[in-house]
């Protein structure tokens, strides 16, 4: 099939969605690790609660992809369902994140967050090799990069600029402050209307012939057959990436899981106080935890605005 190209406010429409997926992302890798350390995790437990991170990236992504290469429907096309499932979930755990009454739960919330983003946003990439003709690709990839940018700047910037409407930064001990309450629940509502926004004002090509289309997916057994297969054939261009891939995972999740607890400590003198250094039943001690925490949580905003650099 022959794919006609499309104008820049079709690439624009068909990409939008990734604002919202990057909003959710840089939430989660701006503010998760500060939100468990409100909670009351230590530096070395950090680490491990991210693990959510990398796992669910590494099993969602090949499964959806390999999913979505075998669906069609009759309304939503192929990529678009994985869209709106993703965006659906991702909004619901944006939203309740913050609101986590203890530290398992936020560490729950962050494999729900994670793979629900990973649901949506791997489509999405495929979504511009299945609309654009060759010719166009590389400019299709520019317009989502673009947007990536944007969502990250922005969200990385949100429980910033939501305290300075008024929202408190301050907050009792083991609960997150509003400002990071009502960031993340922007967060969620973009995530879920940008989504919206690219599932009805994008149309798919449907599979050229939907007998074989449909022979091919009651298949069984092929899933690993098939991304061993994929591996095989992948262009050399591709391996090369994938090396530069691997080693540069390395220092993002050492931001992400790491940055929160060494600048706010290092660079603003502004450490997650310890509850346990403080006894909470003595009012000038309580009164100083709660000046430190505060401390803390305004460093976080910088914290996270300063990761949301990289974006730009």
């Amino acid at each position: 099939m022959e794919k006609r190209k499309l104008s820049f406010w079709e690439i624009w429409n068909m990409s939008f969605g990734f604002l919202g997926i990057q909003f959710g992302f840089a939430l989660q890798g701006g503010f998760m690790s500060r939100i468990f350390q409100t909670l009351g995790a230590n530096h070395d437990d950090i680490p491990l609660l991210w693990i959510a991170a990398p796992l669910t990236g590494l099993l969602v992504q090949p499964i959806v992809g390999y999913l979505s290469d075998r669906t069609w429907h009759s309304k939503l096309g192929r990529r678009r369902p994985y869209f709106l499932i993703g965006a659906v979930l991702s909004s619901i755990a944006l939203f309740f994140v913050p609101h986590s009454p203890a530290l398992w739960v936020a560490a729950g919330f962050l494999w729900v967050l994670d793979a629900s983003i990973n649901i949506s946003m791997e489509p999405f990439r495929a979504l511009v090799a299945d609309k654009l003709p060759e010719s166009q690709r590389s400019y299709g990839f520019v317009v989502q990069t673009l947007i990536i940018g944007i969502g990250t700047w922005v969200a990385s910037n949100l429980p910033w600029m939501v305290s300075q409407l008024g929202y408190s930064d301050a907050a009792p001990q083991g609960v997150v402050p509003m400002s990071v309450k009502v960031a993340f629940a922007i967060g969620g509502f973009v995530f879920l209307l940008s989504v919206l926004y690219t599932i009805f004002t994008t149309s798919e090509y449907p599979p050229e012939d939907l007998k074989a289309f449909q022979k091919e997916k009651e298949q069984k057994g092929r899933f690993i057959k098939d991304i061993t297969e994929n591996i095989g054939k992948m262009p050399k261009t591709m391996k090369r990436l994938g090396v530069i891939q691997f080693f540069s995972w390395f220092a993002f999740f050492t931001m992400w899981s790491l940055a929160n607890p060494a600048l706010t400590e290092h660079v603003f003198n502004a450490p997650a106080p310890v509850e346990a250094n403080f006894n909470m039943e003595n009012i000038t001690e309580k009164e100083a935890f709660n000046v430190a925490n505060t401390a803390f949580q305004k460093a976080s905003n910088l914290v996270g605005s300063a990761m949301g650099i990289y974006g730009l």
